[in-house]
């Protein structure tokens, strides 16, 4: 069973359809993994992060240095922008299907790549470097650090292993 949808073999069989080649027909796969990319980056920011650790468990909010409405109005646009990348990234994948299909190995690939580039890029540059807010207030920090630091290591990685294995000839030129 192909993980191509079946009005795409025949474009990747012949390269293109019917006549002219456009830019974006000759690099599908690329278009897939940016797709996939950012609505894994928006569902770490607006799922995961800020549904479960802001607004669930209410351990932090997206800037914690300032007063409470401060922290409500960064939840706010941070939350606007993680939903804005999340549709970003379905709008593309809708266009990628429109043109012709989409390898889904490699788009999950993708997605487990940008949840863990976003939970790395959160982890580290938000809690460690700017300390605008931390996973958790009032505990020993190491392991909830080890925990998220690491799972978004494993997550790349996954991702990384996953893009590679589903990379197509053209793609590796």
């Amino acid at each position: 069973m192909s993980t191509v949808e079946p009005n795409a073999r025949n474009e990747a069989r012949t390269g293109h359809r019917g006549g002219v080649e456009t830019r974006d027909e000759r690099h599908p796969g690329k278009r897939t993994v940016l797709s996939g990319f950012l609505f894994g980056c928006g569902i770490a920011a607006s799922m995961i992060d800020l549904f479960i650790f802001h607004l669930g468990l209410q351990w932090h909010h997206f800037y914690d240095l300032s007063t409470h409405e401060v922290a409500l109005l960064t939840d706010g646009i941070f939350h606007a922008f993680g939903w804005f990348i999340t549709v970003w990234g379905l709008f593309l994948l809708a266009d990628i299907r429109r043109r012709g299909g989409v390898n889904w190995k490699r788009w999950a690939g993708a997605v487990a790549l940008g949840i863990g580039s976003f939970q790395l890029l959160d982890g580290v540059l938000n809690h460690k470097i700017l300390g605008i807010h931390q996973i958790r207030y009032g505990v020993d920090l190491l392991l909830y650090d080890t925990v998220w630091i690491g799972s978004a290591i494993v997550l790349m990685v996954i991702g990384w292993v996953v893009l590679r294995m589903t990379r197509s000839a053209h793609d590796a030129r």
